[in-house]
């Protein structure tokens, strides 16, 4: 990535984005995409779609979500204290003591998610969310609700810092690195020159139900779908590799494996990184993704997905760690093996 790229990578991760209010990220991914873009496309759930080759029958869309977990006001208690629920999944251990930006109906507000101070007895064993309050320093729930309403989000005021230049940490890289991709896969393939259509989509509500994938899927009714997703590293202390598979930082994209996966599509992107001298590595779906993918995969007469992910560290904490070059190796494999395609191909596993 050059310097622009990053920065702007760095720009949708400062950018708030709760699921189902990514409105102000969605401005920006259409701004940054719109000069190497044949069309954008918006729809009613909230998707941003850049579309290179529009009229081409043979249509791949890419698939990167840009909504991150947050939280929720449930209730305003008569000191002005807030207290919340989640949405999307959302660690409970992570968020004591954490500063948090709220996403008020009048303006933006700085708080803190108070906790017990271990000298009054700190936080009891097995506490969740119910047991935290956010305090943004009113005084009364009439004050407070001069700003807040029951409703409002909330995610985590943190900002992305780079790692010995190598690795970036932040909130919310599941998924507006994902996001990231697509727009970055969409840039590269027109440079390369390609003859099929290609429509790079930042999806919405991946983190709560799925719901943005599911239209952008119908209304574009692709050929094949990709989900540029992220997945969980396993090269930190503590985990059971025995029991979660080895995936490493900087050991390339991983590629789902299982039955919701076109095969086809995986020999696609293996003979491309094999060209290229990309590494991979591999996870199971068995069943399910738990991504895009799988509402991709049964809009309309059905749709061949794969799922490419990027290794991530600490999932759905505040410090989630990514590598940098496996984000360029994954945007540099899904460009190449799109540019590729002449639109002929046959992705029926029971065809040669």
């Amino acid at each position: 990535m050059d310097l622009a790229n990053k920065q702007f990578l760095m720009e949708l991760l400062q950018t708030p984005s709760p699921s189902g209010q990514e409105m102000l990220i969605q401005h920006k991914w259409i701004h940054y995409v719109k000069p190497f873009a044949d069309e954008i496309r918006t729809d009613h759930a909230g998707n941003a779609i850049g579309v290179l080759n529009p009229n081409a029958p043979f249509k791949v869309l890419l698939a990167g979500h840009c909504d991150e977990i947050a939280l929720v006001i449930n209730r305003i208690d008569e000191n002005g204290y807030l207290f919340f629920d989640k949405v999307g999944g959302i660690n409970e251990k992570a968020a004591v003591g954490m500063m948090v930006t709220v996403i008020g109906y009048n303006g933006i507000r700085t708080g803190v998610i108070g906790v017990n101070a271990q000298h009054h007895g700190g936080l009891k064993d097995g506490f969740g969310l119910e047991d935290l309050f956010i305090d943004c320093g009113y005084k009364t729930k009439q004050e407070a609700e001069q700003e807040v309403q029951i409703g409002d989000l909330i995610v985590y005021k943190r900002n992305p810092e780079l790692l010995n230049n190598q690795y970036i940490a932040g909130r919310g890289l599941d998924n507006r690195t994902g996001a990231f991709i697509v727009a970055e896969v969409l840039r590269r393939v027109k440079e390369l020159g390609c003859q099929v259509g290609v429509y790079a989509a930042s999806t919405v509500n991946e983190e709560t139900n799925l719901g943005g994938a599911y239209f952008a899927a119908s209304a574009i009714e692709p050929t094949m779908a990709i989900a540029c997703d992220v997945t969980f590293a396993t090269d930190y202390p503590g985990v059971n590799k025995n029991k979660y598979g080895d995936v490493q930082l900087e050991k390339g994209p991983v590629l789902a494996k299982g039955a919701p996966i076109n095969i086809k599509m995986n020999q696609l992107l293996e003979s491309t990184a094999k060209e290229l001298a990309i590494s991979l590595q591999y996870e199971l779906t068995p069943r399910m993704t738990g991504t895009d993918a799988d509402k991709m995969r049964l809009t309309g007469k059905g749709v061949p997905v794969a799922l490419v992910s990027l290794p991530l560290r600490y999932m759905h904490s505040p410090v989630e760690t990514v590598s940098i070059k496996d984000i360029a190796d994954e945007i540099e494999l899904l460009a190449q093996m799109i540019a590729k395609l002449t639109g002929k191909e046959s992705l029926n596993p029971l065809e040669k």
